[in-house]
């Protein structure tokens, strides 16, 4: 029923995947770039994770992009600092079907994607993408790889539509009656509109039963932890915070308050993250080339690195669009809280991001420093005017200053 009304008010099917509103839904993933930045993240997540409780942690992130995806900017961001850090968990799917919208991608682009991914660092193939048994080929070399791999599937968007397929006239829109007859005459496909055929039900079904003894197994695994890591990993989990963390807070401000020192807000800042990080073990940061500057390296914590994701600080480099959605996907991923720093004024970079974050109810914190037109020495550039007020009108977004 829900399928029935696709794309209508009230509908949890809405034109691109959701957050909440139906199961197995991970992310929002409407513009274009954000779902696979977003899983950047969760593959860095997996990877801390793993780093702390190996034996229960040993997942993959799995993503479908499509030439739009690729496209965006934030898709260089975030596949670059995948690279780098040799996210060897992470597997996305490139549905290579040559149209967007306007029509053909050659209209905009005319770069070779697997080589642009290559550079990242990453391992490529390509593959028919109407194979399957390619496609599974692909995939089981792809999970024996010590890099992220992306996997390039050509494919004909609209396949077996005798007059729209390979158009872009089968982009967003329905096929329309006469096509859609032909089309599933073309494929072989005879169940009734909304109807699935018993045998593709019991398909999933066993597909589904597959997973049990895999989830009865992990759950041992879980048992079998000590007790104080089983207890935090499901504390974490829940988005429990530590008993203390409170109290850390309190003494931090009576300190201040008997001291009255003079500092800059984003020491205060800095000052408030060092005595929660001593606390909250989750407490993840990071800093988009600001780290300086912002005041985000909390005493204690530990740099991560492509060989070592033990500590609990990310170099995201210049690349505030990417470092917004990873930490979407770590908070997506749970277990982590991040935060990530920058200046008030590139908040702008981060936006699309941080709207996602207050669409999805996600506990991400963003330290945005500089927050005055006294910025003298940078220049206007750097001043921000209208950012305050402009966040501020974000709903669900929960602004201090």
């Amino acid at each position: 029923e829900d399928i029935r009304r696709f794309r209508q008010l009230g509908s949890p099917c809405a034109g691109h995947p959701e957050y909440g509103l139906l199961p197995g839904v991970e992310t929002t993933t409407g513009p274009l770039g954000q779902g696979l930045a977003t899983a950047v993240g969760m593959a860095i997540a997996e990877r801390m994770e793993a780093a702390r409780n190996p034996e229960i942690c040993d997942h993959r992130t799995w993503v479908v992009a499509s030439d739009g995806d690729l496209m965006e900017g934030i898709s260089h961001e975030a596949a670059a600092l995948a690279g780098h850090l040799k996210l060897d968990r992470l597997i996305v799917l490139f549905d290579d079907n040559g149209i967007s919208i306007d029509g053909s991608t050659k209209l905009a682009t005319s770069e070779d994607v697997a080589a642009r991914f290559a550079a990242y660092g990453w391992q490529t193939m390509m593959v028919d993408g109407h194979d399957p048994l390619a496609i599974e080929t692909a995939l089981a070399e792809a999970m024996q790889a010590d890099r992220p791999v992306l996997v390039a599937c050509r494919t004909v968007i609209g396949y077996g539509a005798p007059h729209k397929a390979g158009t872009a006239a089968s982009h967003g829109a329905p096929l329309g009656p006469e096509e859609a007859a032909a089309a599933k005459e073309q494929l072989g496909w005879t169940a009734p509109p909304f109807v699935i055929p018993e045998p593709v039900l019991a398909a999933w079904r066993q597909a589904g039963a597959r997973g049990a003894p895999l989830y009865e197994d992990w759950k041992a695994r879980l048992e079998a932890l000590p007790d104080d890591r089983r207890a935090d990993f499901l504390r974490r989990q829940k988005r429990e915070l530590p008993a203390g963390w409170r109290r850390a807070l309190e003494q931090l401000k009576e300190k201040l308050a008997a001291e009255r020192p003079k500092v800059a807000t984003r020491k205060a800042s800095g000052l408030a993250l060092d005595a929660l990080a001593s606390v909250v073990p989750e407490l993840v940061g990071g800093s988009a080339d600001l780290t300086g500057s912002n005041n985000t390296l909390a005493k204690g914590m530990e740099v991560i690195a492509p060989d070592d994701f033990a500590g609990r600080y990310i170099h995201y480099g210049v690349r505030e669009h990417a470092m917004a959605a990873a930490m979407n996907g770590m908070a997506l991923h749970r277990g982590f809280r991040p935060y990530g720093g920058t200046f008030l004024v590139f908040s702008d970079y981060c936006r699309p991001a941080i709207r996602l974050s207050a669409l999805m109810g996600q506990p991400v914190i963003y330290v945005m420093t500089h927050d005055s037109i006294g910025l003298g020495e940078d220049g206007p550039t750097h001043q921000p005017i209208e950012h305050l007020a402009s966040l501020r009108a974000m709903p669900n977004l929960w602004v201090m200053r």
